[in-house]
Order: C-alpha cells, then structure tokens, then sequence
C-alpha cells in the first residue's frame, strides 16, 4: 500500500477548499477549447442563385448551381421533389427547374444538392429556400349544365380523359428540352389569372390553375418553348388540348383550342404554331387557356414568362 508524502497531503488539503466556482469555471474554459464536432460527408461550398428572388405558394423556381469543382452530375431535392439540373460545357455552372404548389405554406425549405466529380469524389451542400404567400381572389362564373350536371353518357368520356390524362401528366423527363426565356403563346390581354378560386353556375368550385387570354376564336398560338408534344387531341373539359413536354419534368398545356396542328410525338420549337384558339370545352366563350405543371404540381405560367433563363 502506498502511503502520501507530507507535501502531498498539503496539496491535497488546499485542493480540498477551494471554491466551487472556480472548479465550474475552469472545467468551463476546458471545454470551450474542445475542438467542435465536424459534420458526417463531405460539404463543399456551392454557389446557389434563383428566381424569383421572393418565391411564393404557385410559383416557378429555376435554380442556378455553380460548383466548386468540375462536376459530371448534380441532382437536387426541394420540397419532397427531385430537381434535374444540366449544366454549361464546363461542368460547373447548372441549371434546373422546380416549383411550389398552391398547397406550399410559408416558409424556408432545404434544397440538397448532391455532386460528382470526373474523378469520383461526392459532394453535398444545403440552401434554405424561403417561400411566401401569393395573393389570390376569386369569381363566379356560368357555362353550360353538361359541364357541371353531366349525363351517364358524358360521364363516360370524362373518366376516358381522366384515365388518358393521368397517364400524359405523370410522365417526368430529366433531360433538359427548354432553352431560353418562355415566350407567350398570343400576344393579347389576360382575361384570368392563375390561383382564382371560382364557383361554376353557383355549385361547382375549382382554382383556376392557368392563365387565360382574351382572344378570338381562330388566333394562332404558339408553343412557349421547345419540346416534345404528349398529346394532341380533344377531351371534354378541355376542348382542343396540346400538352408539351419541356424536360426536367415541367409540362405546359394549351387549351379549349379550336384545331391542333400539331401531332403527338413531334419534337418542336420555342415559338412554333400548335394551333388556333377556340372556345371548345368548359368555357364561357372563346379564349385561350393555358397551364404549367411540374412533376404533378400546376404553377403560375405568368412568373414563367418573366424569368430570364439560361
């Protein structure tokens, strides 16, 4: 058994009374100097630009990605959707479409970027994305008893185009088929805008999820911006409907079309004629309606229209 020299008893003693508080303090300074506790993965500093700068429920996002490294892919997530991005000829400057939808409540949300390099290394970073709360209204509108009382028969062709729709609408492509600004489809006054809530012949409620111009039956309309026609042909509540894939899952749809002039599976070009407008369908008179869907979600066409893109 070991036995304590007289002077380490001393020490042991005036040990013994010091005070509390400056044991806490210097156990406190102790732990300051504790190295802090680094993140699992590898983070790298990414570049993340979008518009709109101020975001709403509805709105249309388009990302702008610049990466650290020279990258050979990067995928994102936002809002619980998968983003596709493409990139310059450098690999370091992406682009990539997203959006909220109606439902989306204020707030920040996280987009997630994962990369590659061309030498195999992964990176990942996270931007908080802040989303506001867009301003709607609402209307009242009266069309025809078949588009709100419809019989057996006409019930029928609504399910048949509910069926085909479902199918068109859920297709999702990554590669990238747009390039440059949206384009308007005619060059007239907007009659409706998107988000309106709206009461048909004082019973049936919708959101009006599109946009709607004021113009004659017989006006050329064109395609917003490249891409690859998913359908073309009539269905009950839309009348003369185009539907056109853009890439990275964003659609955009023409509606109440009076002739289609286009076929399905042709490859067009930003600004190319679809067709004339009408008043075919559920609508009140002849007018163009036109709408943008990404990944299941309808956006607002006229935030669309006023970003610059790459």
């Amino acid at each position: 058994m070991f036995q304590s020299s007289p002077l380490a008893l001393a020490i042991c003693k005036r040990l013994a009374i010091l005070p509390a508080v400056v044991l806490v303090a210097a156990l406190s300074v102790r732990a300051s100097e504790a190295p802090a506790t680094k993140p699992k993965g590898k983070t790298a500093d990414f570049s993340v630009r979008w518009q709109p700068l101020r975001p709403v429920n509805g709105s249309p996002v388009v990302f702008r990605v610049t990466s650290p490294e020279r990258l050979k892919l990067l995928s994102g997530k936002w809002l619980d959707h998968e983003v596709f991005f493409s990139s310059d000829s450098q690999g370091k400057l992406w682009s990539g479409i997203a959006g909220a939808s109606l439902e989306t409540r204020p707030g920040r949300y996280p987009l997630d970027l994962k990369g590659s390099t061309t030498m195999g290394k992964e990176l990942s970073f996270q931007k908080q994305i802040a989303v506001g709360k867009g301003k709607y209204h609402s209307i009242v509108a009266n069309v025809p008893k078949q588009y709100t009382e419809p019989n057996a028969e006409q019930l029928q062709k609504i399910n048949q185009d509910k069926v085909l729709k479902e199918h068109v609408l859920a297709r999702v492509t990554a590669e990238r088929e747009w390039a440059g600004d949206f384009h308007a489809p005619v060059k007239a006054q907007i009659s409706d805008v998107f988000g309106t809530s709206r009461t048909f012949n004082g019973r049936v409620q919708s959101v009006h999820q599109g946009l709607d111009y004021a113009v004659s039956e017989g006006t050329q309309v064109a395609a917003l911006n490249s891409g690859t026609v998913l359908l073309a042909q009539p269905l009950y509540f839309e009348g003369g409907c185009v539907v056109v894939d853009h890439g990275q899952g964003l659609l955009t749809l023409y509606m109440h079309l009076s002739k289609i002039e286009v076929k399905e599976g042709e490859r067009i070009t930003s600004g190319q004629r679809i067709g004339l407008s009408g008043g075919t369908g559920r609508a009140t008179g002849p007018h163009l309606h036109v709408a943008v869907r990404w990944q299941g979600v309808y956006l607002n066409p006229e935030t669309l229209l006023s970003l610059q893109l790459p």
